[in-house]
């Protein structure tokens, strides 16, 4: 499965992975403010069910209950934007944050990332988005997984091919790489997502 590029699109817009596998949007989001109730009227209306209900697992990661158990969800905010994903038969993530300076990039990636990544970062150009961006694909994955930075952001790789990250390498709890697909998303100025989702090998199926 090959892994799609940079995405932008308008805000408050739908949007649908290459293969239709996922629908996403950007939404304005009033900072401060629970982001769960706008994700949840977004989804509703695109499932066409008012009354759509949500639960959590032990790890507090959202789920969406019967009759739509076959589909995933999750959604992200930072400062005044809001990114929600839904994807049937598959697991998904997203991850957004608002681009800004970041002094300590190679001593965090140093702690966090793997040798091969902190490399790259050191002789990227522009070092604050390329950081920012592996971070939200790493963040994107493991929200997707369920266990989120908890499970090591040094657990899995990823290097850039023709101007977009892959993912590599990874721990085998994440099952293969190449099962993995992301977008790296940018809403508007400012801003940098990144959407990963990993598609169910059998009907009923989860990671």
């Amino acid at each position: 499965m090959s892994l799609s590029g940079r995405s932008p699109f308008s805000a408050d817009a739908i949007h649908e992975s290459d293969d239709g596998a996922v629908r996403w949007t950007g939404l304005t989001h009033a900072h401060g403010q629970p982001a769960e109730p706008e994700a949840r009227r977004w989804l509703a209306a695109q499932l066409r069910d008012p009354d759509l209900s949500l639960w959590r697992d032990e790890r507090q990661r959202p789920h969406l209950s019967p009759p739509h158990q076959d589909y995933d969800c999750n959604w992200s905010h930072s400062g005044e934007r809001l990114l929600v994903a839904l994807a049937p038969r598959a697991r998904v993530g997203v991850d957004l944050e608002r681009l800004q300076r970041r002094p300590r990039a190679i001593q965090i990636a140093q702690r966090y990332f793997t040798a091969a990544e902190t490399a790259w970062l050191a002789a990227h150009p522009d070092l604050d988005r390329a950081f920012l961006r592996l971070w939200c694909a790493k963040e994107a994955v493991l929200k997707a997984h369920g266990h989120g930075l908890s499970f090591g952001l040094e657990k899995l790789r990823f290097a850039e091919h023709d101007g977009a990250l892959r993912l590599i390498e990874c721990d085998p709890a994440l099952g293969e790489p190449a099962q993995w697909r992301l977008s790296e998303i940018a809403p508007e100025p400012g801003y940098l997502g990144a959407l990963a989702w990993r598609p169910h090998e059998n009907p009923g199926a989860s990671l």
